[in-house]
């Protein structure tokens, strides 16, 4: 075999090094898009993100009495398996603070929406590159509501989507594995993500059988999540499975579908959200339109084989259909569920994700590539920043609650009403919860919790001296049902969200005293029997 000369290694050489530079934009575009916003904020402004946070340190501190949470909390890993992100972020906080370490762990749920598109285009034989079009919808909706499993485990699932692609088209025992390892994966962020990705996972097997001829290599690696889901079955707790939901279809709803997708700010700032991702829809529809055009100018169609083509026709239908799939679940799916809320929207989002993967391939040169991932780059950059601008705001709009929580001692009874929650641009309020924080970072007690629920992996111990009484339904929402006599006997400090003095609320017990008031926040004490009252 002949010796490549120099002038062929050379330009070889610059091949690679101009696709390893546009590989490197991509990673590059990815770190700003995710890790921008949240660096610039220590209390991201999402939703639910605070008692994410408290249940990661409830797993990180379990062990340390300066927390207290072992007499207070039980775990439950397989009854409520949503734990991925809480045992990495229980991880990351070994070395790192615990603020930190949430958000590195968000970060990681975010960076799997874009990872698992790559996957799902490799499987496809297309190039990895496109996964960048999953960043297009890392700063929407659900991510501002704090709904961060579901974000992972929809990465994860168009993951196993790719994998099982790998599997029928040359199985090998590491791809094999990966689909497996990947399928747990999926189970362990967001377990009713499963039964989609099992069953499409058997579907792509099925529907690819014309192209690959196998199906055979696929079973194994469905064996060890199915086990783990059957196991999940006898034990589940029952608070997660609800009732049988009543299906109807709703055409009205495909109306409502952008504002389920990107509505996260209000005011100006939610219309420049609504016009950046307007422009980054336009972008998607020109690199789309461009990659098709030069698959079509490179002859790319032509001197294909049956099988290349029967491949071809099924991956570009294969994700138009399960879209279709997820937008008819939009369609006919409830609100609620039990006490689950904000079903339906969900799939939204689920089924823009999976069109995105019928996007055709890129060119394979290097410098064809690179305008492709530089107008995917700068469209969801744009986004990134507006949602890093916001954030830095949040930042500045909570030092007055920092300020308070560094009077709070360790290891807290803390009981608190949010009544204010103007000052932001967010669409919901992002202070609703943000008080959870506190036992995230300092331990003790919280007067309203998600674990109540029984849809953590984390609960509270029953007859527990340690667990705070209970509260009705909407709690949260609704602090002005507030009594000190009945709802404050527990606890002894009180933080308060609310622009007027809040001191008629504990004025029943004279015992409870203001400590320090910052901005719209106030904490209130009890004071030891043993202190002087004045």
């Amino acid at each position: 075999m002949a010796r490549p000369s120099r002038r062929q290694l050379t330009l070889w050489l610059r091949s690679r090094a101009g696709h390893a530079v546009v590989a490197a934009l991509a990673l590059g575009v990815v770190g700003y898009v995710i890790a921008y916003p949240l660096a610039v904020v220590r209390y991201p402004p999402m939703t639910d993100l605070p008692f994410h946070a408290a249940s990661t340190s409830i797993l990180r501190h379990y062990f340390d009495p300066a927390f207290g949470f072992r007499e207070q909390f039980g775990i439950h890993l397989l009854e409520v398996p949503y734990v991925s992100m809480y045992l990495l972020g229980a991880l990351f906080a070994l070395v790192l603070p615990i603020s930190v370490a949430v958000k590195v762990s968000a970060a990681v749920m975010l960076a799997l929406l874009p990872a698992g598109l790559a996957v799902l285009f490799a499987g496809m034989k297309k190039t990895p590159l496109w996964g960048l079009l999953g960043l297009g919808l890392v700063w929407t909706n659900l991510t501002h509501w704090g709904f961060l499993n579901f974000m992972g485990a929809i990465g994860l699932y168009a993951m196993s989507l790719g994998l099982t692609l790998m599997v029928v088209d040359r199985p090998t025992r590491r791809r094999q594995l990966a689909l497996a390892l990947c399928l747990l994966a999926v189970f362990f962020t967001h377990v009713y993500r499963y039964p989609f990705a099992l069953l499409s996972c058997v579907g792509v097997g099925v529907f690819m059988w014309p192209a690959t001829r196998r199906f055979l290599p696929l079973v194994w690696p469905l064996v060890p999540s199915l086990t783990v889901f059957g196991a999940w079955q006898w034990v589940r707790s029952d608070a997660i499975g609800g009732p049988t939901p009543k299906l109807a279809l709703h055409p009205n709803r495909m109306a409502e579908l952008p504002d389920h997708v990107v509505s996260g700010f209000v005011g100006p700032v939610g219309q420049q959200e609504q016009a950046l991702f307007a422009a980054a829809v336009g972008a998607l529809w020109v690199v789309a339109f461009t990659a098709l055009a030069w698959f079509f100018w490179f002859g790319r169609h032509r001197r294909r084989s049956g099988r290349e083509v029967w491949w071809g026709a099924s991956v570009t239908l294969l994700p138009l259909i399960l879209a279709g799939a997820y937008l008819l679940t939009y369609l006919v799916l409830p609100m609620e569920i039990g006490l689950w809320w904000y079903v339906y929207p969900r799939e939204a989002t689920t089924a823009i994700y999976i069109a995105l993967a019928a996007v055709p391939d890129m060119p394979r040169q290097w410098w064809l590539r690179l305008p492709l991932v530089v107008i995917v780059g700068v469209a969801t950059g744009r986004v990134g920043f507006l949602v890093a601008e916001q954030y830095f705001a949040f930042a500045q709009q909570t030092k007055d609650f920092e300020a308070v929580v560094a009077h709070i001692p360790q290891r807290p009874k803390l009981s608190y009403l949010v009544f204010d929650h103007d000052g932001s641009f967010r669409r919901t309020t992002p202070f609703i919860h943000l008080p959870a924080w506190v036992q995230a970072e300092k331990g003790g007690t919280l007067s309203f919790h998600f674990v109540a629920w029984h849809h953590s992996p984390i609960r509270y111990r029953e007859g527990s001296p340690h667990v705070p009484p209970p509260t009705p339904l909407r709690w949260e929402w609704t602090p002005q049902r507030f009594r000190m006599q009945q709802h404050g006997a527990f606890f002894d400090e009180f933080l308060v969200r609310r622009h007027s003095d809040p001191s008629n609320l504990f004025a029943s017990d004279p015992s409870v005293r203001l400590v320090v008031n910052e901005g719209a926040w106030w904490l209130f004490r009890r004071q030891a029997r043993s202190e002087p009252q004045d």
